[in-house]
């Protein structure tokens, strides 16, 4: 299969997914532009969550506080100051990198499991913070109320048609963005430490520094994130963040591919768009999606579209020469 789509040229599947994308809404009802809108915020938290996993190899299983802070503070700021929403694009993205900063920091050297039962800790903290209505800012279990509608250029946006550029705009940027961040010599230590942090101290690079910035530039996307997805729904509230929102997050990496961005919207199509095809079956959809995640874990670890690295790595093996860029997590 990898044979057959590597001899595809890059530009044609360029060219044919923006084709798509501009077409796709004009062909289809408001219901399957939702799915779409969708599709769109978690294939954005997807994205932050691969940095954070796929690029630097650190387990977080509470990413979902991250998109909650982003949420929470586009909701609370509009409905308080009446600040439009696109201005807070920003802001919520700072606001959660500060985040990340602040809770990262003491955490770096642990490794794996640890790791990952700190992030889960985390993210419940955030999550019952929130349904205890700090101050009175938050609503508590109720959640936020009110929240304004993005506006472009005099255009409020409000039906799922105009959501959907407004959406896969920011999905374009933050591909662009992770796909040059990934390329650069900051995404080159991240892989250099996803596979030996000892080697690559021992090569100069600050590993508690660049993973640290992994986690913040992750969160800061989850935040732009939670932005678009406050200003859709128009309310927001505790149970939009829950543990199971940061495992979907994170089985849309590994089902994917780890560290592959066309795996990553392979991977969120299949954890979103499937099961609303599949909705008829509503009695046991999830009982064959869920074997079908199994099957493919066994069969095909390294996600349906893998990174470079690892196909790279197939062939080193395949070839008899050390399969460099293997790890656990991938």
């Amino acid at each position: 299969m990898d044979r057959y789509l590597k001899a595809i040229p890059p530009r044609a599947w360029y060219v044919a997914a923006g084709l798509l994308l501009v077409v796709y809404p004009f062909l289809t009802n408001d219901y399957w532009i939702d799915v779409a809108n969708f599709f769109g915020i978690y294939a954005m938290l997807g994205l932050s969550l691969n940095i954070i996993v796929g690029y630097a190899g650190l387990f977080n299983l509470g990413h979902a506080a991250f998109y909650a802070v982003g949420a929470y503070t586009t909701a609370i700021i509009n409905t308080t100051f009446h600040v439009p929403i696109l201005w807070l694009v920003p802001l919520s993205a700072l606001t959660a990198a500060g985040f990340a900063y602040l809770i990262a920091r003491p955490i770096l050297h642990l490794r794996g499991d640890y790791l990952c039962i700190v992030t889960i800790g985390f993210g419940e903290i955030v999550r019952i913070t929130l349904v205890n209505n700090p101050l009175g800012l938050t609503g508590g279990p109720n959640g936020v109320l009110g929240i304004g509608r993005p506006s472009l250029f005099g255009l409020i946006i409000k039906q799922p048609l105009h959501f959907y550029f407004l959406i896969w705009a920011f999905v374009l940027l933050i591909v662009l963005g992770t796909k040059r961040l990934e390329e650069s010599r900051i995404g080159r230590a991240w892989n250099y430490i996803r596979e030996d942090a000892l080697a690559a101290a021992a090569m100069g690079i600050d590993v508690a520094r660049m993973k640290l910035l992994a986690f913040v530039i992750g969160a800061a996307l989850a935040g732009v994130a939670g932005n678009i997805y406050a200003s859709k729904m128009a309310v927001i509230s505790p149970d939009s963040f829950t543990f199971w929102e940061s495992v979907v997050m994170f089985s849309i990496v590994v089902l994917g591919g780890v560290g592959s961005i066309p795996g990553i919207l392979v991977g969120t199509f299949g954890m979103f768009v499937l099961p609303e095809l599949f909705r008829g079956f509503s009695s046991a959809r999830m009982l064959v999606f869920g074997a079908a995640m199994i099957a493919m874990m066994i069969f095909r670890p390294q996600g349906l579209l893998p990174s470079q690295r690892w196909r790279r790595a197939m062939v080193d093996e395949t070839v008899g020469l050390p399969a460099a860029g293997l790890s656990k997590t991938s």
